[in-house]
């Protein structure tokens, strides 16, 4: 029997070796994934994902610079943000982009603010381009990030993988901001609570491939038919129908998006 539709909300494409993301490719349509949001991590990873959504219209690529990295250079910053505005046709998003939350915890010496003065340059050009924007942003270093989304009155925002307190969960609630939910979801309790919190009209899946997952998953590739799983469990936890889950959370990611 066919599984309903998903989209995987948060995926390094770019990041895997060439047979295995031949493999997701193949089996995409196996796993009933019609859509994949490949995230980028830099200048080069941002071309790349570009090249790979002209050879399969499935893989929808977003441009930017993961934080957890050393700074670019203000020629790579110019150059990232000059192929976003060339190839804006293209892209479905900003992002990755945010701040340095697990670099700072083993650098603590490293200054925040060049990471911030970054982070609102991307955001001010969402909102030139009127695309989402794909936030890593967690724990204290994601009411910094609200506070730059309210500064310029953004309302498309998709924070991945968030982890953070009561009082910033309900501030992104309230600004209408959306979470995806990753694999870890079977076995980790403070992403079990925050999806028993938030609505699901705000909620999304992803896999942040290839990174890798523990519980059942251990020693497995990260593929996005494993978000079926998740399915599951945010049904089991918000006790809806894993039908109405579905329907819901490919919405969801169809609208956010603006994937036909």
């Amino acid at each position: 029997m066919c599984k309903p539709s998903l989209i995987d909300a948060h995926i390094h494409l770019d990041l895997y070796e060439g047979y295995q993301r031949d493999k997701i490719l193949q089996e995409l349509e196996l796993y009933s994934v019609k859509a994949l949001i490949s995230v980028s991590f830099h200048l080069q990873s941002s071309r790349t994902n570009i090249d790979l959504s002209r050879k399969d219209a499935r893989i929808k690529p977003a441009a930017g610079f993961h934080p957890e990295q050393e700074l670019p250079s203000e020629r790579e910053v110019d150059e990232l943000l000059s192929l976003i505005e060339l190839h804006e046709q293209e892209i479905v998003a900003i992002g990755e982009v945010g701040l340095p939350y697990y670099k700072l915890k083993e650098h603590p010496e490293v200054e925040v603010e060049p990471y911030i003065d970054l982070l609102e340059q991307f955001i001010i050009e969402s909102k030139r381009m009127n695309k989402p924007i794909i936030l890593h942003a967690v724990y204290e270093h994601a009411p910094i990030v609200c506070d730059l989304l309210e500064k310029h009155s953004i309302e498309k925002a998709h924070f991945h993988w968030f982890k953070g307190d009561e009082e910033t969960i309900e501030r992104m609630m309230q600004n209408g901001y959306f979470i995806s939910i990753t694999p870890d979801v079977l076995y980790e309790q403070e992403i079990q609570e925050l999806v028993k919190k938030y609505p699901i009209e705000k909620l999304m899946v992803e896999t942040d491939g290839p990174w890798r997952f523990e519980g059942v998953f251990q020693g497995r590739m990260t593929h996005p038919g494993i978000m079926h799983r998740s399915i599951e469990k945010i049904a089991e936890i918000k006790r809806i129908k894993e039908a109405e889950v579905y329907k819901q959370l490919f919405k969801n990611t169809t609208e956010f998006y603006g994937i036909s």
